[in-house]
């Protein structure tokens, strides 16, 4: 574990409303409420957290499950080569959109890992603590807002925009 810098410059005062809100409601998860002086990262965020990833886990995992049965109920020896072509199209989209939550499945298992060793929620950069309501947005986040910003900004200078 690296050590942990508090942010002196908390996060806006955003509340649970204006949070992400919508990804939450999908998974059926309320925006988290922090009692006041509650240290970051308490228990109480600390489950939190790990329900969100599980779920948000679970829901992928099923998707992934359901499109391979989709797949293998619909394949078959199309007579039209339009109709072929097009049914071939569909399963790759498909295919795309699945291994972009795979790879996000992944990303997901990290995150849990760091739950598990009480570095979640911390910038790998930087180590100032990434905050609740970008953490509910984004619960695989692995950087704070600053220096994800930086990170881009570099990236777009290197692309030559």
């Amino acid at each position: 574990t690296r050590p942990r810098t508090p942010r002196t410059d908390r996060e806006p005062s955003i509340s649970p409303e204006a949070a992400n809100t919508g990804f939450l409601r999908n998974l059926g998860i309320e925006p988290y409420k922090p009692r006041v002086n509650e240290p970051y990262m308490a228990k109480n965020q600390h489950g939190h957290f790990h329900e969100i990833l599980v779920r948000w886990r679970d829901k992928l995992m099923e998707d992934v499950d359901r499109t391979v049965n989709n797949m293998q109920g619909e394949v078959s020896n199309l007579p039209d080569p339009v109709d072929q072509g097009t049914n071939e199209g569909i399963f790759e989209g498909e295919l795309r959109t699945r291994d972009r939550e795979r790879q996000l499945i992944n990303k997901i298992a990290q995150a849990l890992e760091k739950l598990e060793t009480e570095d979640y929620g911390y910038c790998d950069d930087c180590g100032i603590e990434i905050g609740l309501r970008r953490l509910e947005a984004r619960p695989i986040a692995t950087k704070c807002v600053d220096c994800k910003e930086r990170d881009e900004v570099r990236e777009k200078q290197q692309r030559g925009s």
